[in-house]
């Protein structure tokens, strides 16, 4: 199994400050269990609806990471945060 590489957006970045220090520690965790399998049962990751390249996985059931799959290794976390992100996309 092919292991990715995460990258973290500005936008990412900025917000994973903003959630406590318990669910920044839930999403590192989820982070880890996204390189080595991104559709891992516990994700749930599905396509967003509105943006076909984008994809929502969970951390729990109120924290959402949004990311996009480039080049078949790199996993670019476009956003973090509470379940209403999902507005954005």
């Amino acid at each position: 199994m092919t292991n990715f590489l995460t990258v973290p957006s500005k936008n990412f970045e900025r917000d994973i400050r903003k959630l406590s220090a318990i669910d920044q520690k839930r999403v590192l965790e989820k982070i880890m269990l996204l390189e080595n399998d991104p559709y891992h049962p516990s994700l749930r990751t599905k396509k967003l609806r509105n943006e076909p390249d984008n994809y929502e996985s969970s951390v729990n059931m109120d924290i959402r990471i949004i990311w996009r799959l480039k080049n078949k290794t790199i996993i670019f976390l476009l956003d973090v945060g509470h379940h209403d992100i999902l507005k954005r996309y």
